[in-house]
């Protein structure tokens, strides 16, 4: 159940709806969530009065394209899985959206069960603890 936070400069609708496609679709290729499984917040920025800041930090020479990606999900994937993540992100956001690979700007913060309540005010991945029988 990954939960994705896409803020893109200078994005429109139609952008932003093909960067939020290839982020699902890399996720259900590589760590294989089910299809379904999407919760997305998609944000555009303008141009000249953006709060998107960027440099060209480790030598990644990024522009005015720059996508952030923030994904939260459940602890589990392996460093392989989510390298192949973050490759699968990077072409399809180039397939889908023209987003040169360099700007794909992408962050995974992992958490446990409990720490999602997906409705009805109800944690349906944690288990509910053992009540005991009555005093011992």
């Amino acid at each position: 159940m990954p939960f994705v936070r896409i803020d893109a400069l200078e994005a429109g609708p139609d952008r932003l709806d093909a960067l939020g496609r290839a982020v699902h679709d890399a996720l259900v290729e590589t760590i294989g969530i089910p299809a379904d499984d999407r919760f997305q917040v998609l944000s555009g920025h303008g141009g000249g009065g953006s709060t998107l800041r960027y440099d060209d930090y480790l030598g990644v020479r990024r522009d005015s394209g720059i996508v952030y990606v923030a994904i939260t999900m459940r602890s589990g994937r392996t460093p392989d899985q989510k390298r192949a993540l973050y490759r699968r992100i990077a072409e399809l956001a180039h397939a889908y959206a023209g987003t040169e690979p360099r700007n794909v700007f992408v962050t995974v913060t992992e958490n446990e069960s409990i720490d999602w309540s997906l409705g009805d005010g109800v944690a349906q991945y944690a288990r509910e603890p053992r009540r005991s029988e009555g005093p011992l």
